[in-house]
Parts: C-alpha cells; sequence; structure tokens
C-alpha cells in the first residue's frame, strides 16, 4: 500500500468518526434537557406528597414511607401483642435496645409521631396502643 492510499483511509475514518461525534454530542444535548425534565418532575412529586402527606396525616397507615422503617415496624409489631398499651421503655426492651434516656426519649418520639397520625392512642399517659383499626 502507498502512503496516499493511507491518508485516504485516514481521511476517510476521520471524516465517519467526526459524524458518529456530531451524532453523539446530539443525543447528549437531548437526553440532558429530558433528565432536566425528569428531575424537576421527581422534585415536584416529592413536594406533592410530602404536602399531602402534611394535609391528610390522619389518613396514612404504617405503609406510609415515613413510618416504614424498621424502627417503626418493631414498634407496630411489639404493640400487636400488647392491646392494652405499653410505655416507651417497656417497648425499648420488647424491641432489644438498651433503655437508656436517649434510646426511650427517641422511642417515644416515634410514638408520638405514630399517635399524631391515628396510628396509635395514648390513651393514659405514656402509654401507647395501636388504634382500634389496627387492632
Amino acid at each position: 500500500m502507498n502512503i496516499t492510499t493511507l491518508l485516504d483511509l485516514i481521511a476517510h475514518r476521520e471524516a465517519t468518526t467526526s459524524q458518529t461525534a456530531a451524532h453523539l454530542r446530539q443525543q447528549i444535548t437531548t437526553l440532558t434537557a429530558q433528565l432536566a425534565d425528569a428531575d424537576t418532575e421527581l422534585a415536584d412529586l416529592a413536594t406533592t406528597r410530602t404536602t399531602l402527606q402534611t394535609l391528610t396525616a390522619t389518613e396514612f397507615t404504617a405503609d406510609d414511607p415515613t413510618i416504614a422503617s424498621t424502627p417503626y415496624q418493631q414498634i407496630l409489631t411489639t404493640l400487636r401483642d400488647a392491646p392494652d398499651g405499653m410505655r416507651a421503655k417497656d417497648i425499648c426492651l420488647a424491641v432489644g435496645v438498651d433503655p437508656t434516656p436517649g434510646h426511650v426519649e427517641s422511642a417515644r418520639s416515634r410514638l408520638k409521631r405514630m399517635v399524631n397520625r391515628n396510628i396509635l392512642t395514648e390513651n393514659e399517659p405514656g402509654v401507647f396502643a395501636l388504634t382500634e383499626k389496627r387492632t
């Protein structure tokens, strides 16, 4: 092969690669715009969900993502076996958490949140039980 043929092959390959790169840049621009739109929609949906949860807090159940975490589920499981209710310290002991003041206060805070969402009741100060619809 002579040098002219090699240079022609390189020029052809360069032109093809240049077209491919231009096409990919256009795809990146399009995808970047689509990603920005999707991110905006996700943010709007998260705001809408938060607003609805705030406005209708009494309508949410144990499926509510804010109480779907393990500590909340452990509390619900423990209280299913205690129809008369339990104190925060006793719940800590039942789920295997050291009943230090910090842990007890953390549990009490979770319990109060669940009372606010009508998942639990506090008919007697400091004694938490499942609402009647959950027993």
